[in-house]
């Protein structure tokens, strides 16, 4: 079998399987061995155990289950609510501020928990209700929980960033570092959007602040207390990285220990709160592994196929054929992500396309680093693009029974093009990605 049927043979499985609501992990697995069988024999099952072995005993993936203990841990200790309030607190003047604050610590709780749909769920339940209740558009709310909760996977640390790094042999470290610039900008462009528009439409956002107005100074020394201790715990986490003091999975384990000792001190800890938050973990990890397994399983399988030769020649027979420069290959490239994240989550994304992509990337003369960030970037906006983005269907798990998926369809429109934006701008000017990680640790 040709390699060529064979790529459309797995594709046309994938989306089979999907269409019947499948497990993802246990479909791609069961695909690539399937398919395996009839092609290599029995000696498909070899791949089971070097796989396993490379993935499961992986001392960078060690990380994941760390940053999304220490999520689990802030959100269900209260300590993650306390940043949504402190920092609301701090904005109650300003017109659409509950909006912005909501921008900023969705995007923080994104952060900490490293996945986009944990991240969206988690900063739906804290934030949607508070912004209905106090009169928002419910579509502005809706976008910007999206939005914040989405920019989860571009803000350190990060699962897909470590994924990506740990596929294609490249740093953590430079990744994390590269991600904070364009984050910063893709921050800075979804505010602006909210202060301008609720300028231009002011029935979007009250004025009023709510229960902020009527807080005492004791509760407000309490509450901005909690809020700037938790921001500061995510910033030793990254800083921790960026000075070199611990690797991307030790600081996961000082994120954990921090986020238990701030419970602690502020009288938040419950041994209930920590169970029900190891307990959530270990279901998360458990999902995310049997994922990871089953794409790599896949992958591995169609790289060992002769699927990377086949992308190569593609590649450069389009490129010769039409004299196209090597920016239109990384377009392509983009096009391609774009459309597999209707179908697919994120993480499977970067475990096929990572290690697929990266060597035509370098091949072309672009930096790895960069095109990591691009396509964090693109799958960002992927996920959460209409009908089938999985990020809408997290957020709609969350939302009230009045909220529609035409609701949820119509919030996400503007801030998707603002992403856009921000992906095309790191395209064209790579140093806007490049230059912090070779300022702080010299070029790659």
């Amino acid at each position: 079998m040709s390699i060529e049927v064979l790529t459309l043979l797995l594709i046309g499985l994938i989306l089979a399987c999907f269409s019947f609501g499948a497990p993802v992990g246990l479909a791609l697995g069961g695909i690539a061995m399937g398919v395996g069988y009839l092609t290599w024999g029995e000696g498909i099952y070899n791949l089971i155990p070097t796989t396993l072995e490379s993935t499961f005993f992986s001392f960078v993936l060690l990380a994941i289950p760390l940053y999304i203990y220490m999520g689990q841990l802030l959100t269900r200790s209260g300590i993650g609510d306390a940043m949504f309030n402190a920092s609301q607190m701090f904005l109650g003047r300003i017109r659409g501020s509950l909006a912005i604050s909501v921008i900023g610590v969705c995007s923080m709780i994104g952060a900490m928990v490293g996945i986009i749909g944990a991240g969206i769920m988690t900063s739906g339940s804290i934030a949607l209700r508070p912004m209905l209740e106090r009169g928002y558009d419910k579509r502005l709310a809706l976008g910007v929980i999206m939005a914040g909760g989405g920019l989860g996977i571009l803000i350190p640390p990060s699962i897909p960033m470590i994924m990506y790094a740990a596929s294609t042999q490249n740093s953590v470290g430079r990744m994390f570092i590269a991600a904070l610039i364009p984050a910063l900008i893709s921050i800075t462009v979804l505010v602006s959007y909210v202060i301008i528009s609720c300028k231009l439409k002011p029935e979007k956002a009250p004025m009023d602040t709510g229960a902020e107005k009527r807080m005492s100074p004791k509760e407000k020394v309490k509450t901005a207390r909690d809020g700037i201790f938790a921001l500061l715990l995510i910033f030793a986490v990254l800083g921790s990285i960026i000075t070199g003091i611990a690797t991307p999975t030790e600081s996961g384990a000082i994120g954990v220990v921090g986020a238990i000792m701030l419970a602690i001190v502020f009288k938040r800890f419950r041994f209930q709160m920590f169970k029900s938050a190891g307990f959530e973990t270990a279901m998360l990890v458990s999902v995310s592994m049997w994922i990871i397994l089953g794409a790599s399983l896949f992958s591995n399988f169609h790289m060992l196929s002769g699927v990377q030769d086949m992308v190569q020649d593609l590649v450069t027979d389009i490129t010769q054929k039409f004299d196209l420069p090597p920016i239109a290959i990384i377009i392509m490239m983009q096009i391609t992500m774009l459309l597999l994240g209707f179908i697919i989550d994120e993480l499977i994304i970067v475990l096929m396309c990572a290690p697929l992509f990266a060597p035509i990337v370098v091949g072309l003369g672009y930096d790895p680093i960069w095109f990591g960030i691009l396509m964090i970037l693109n799958i960002e906006i992927a996920v959460q693009t209409p009908p089938y983005g999985f990020a809408l269907f997290y957020l709609k798990g969350i939302a009230p029974p009045g909220i529609s998926m035409m609701d949820i369809y119509r919030s996400v429109a503007p801030f998707i093009l603002l992403k856009l934006m921000v992906l095309i701008l790191c395209m064209v000017f790579p140093e806007i990605v490049l230059w912090l990680p070779n300022k702080l640790m010299g070029d790659g």
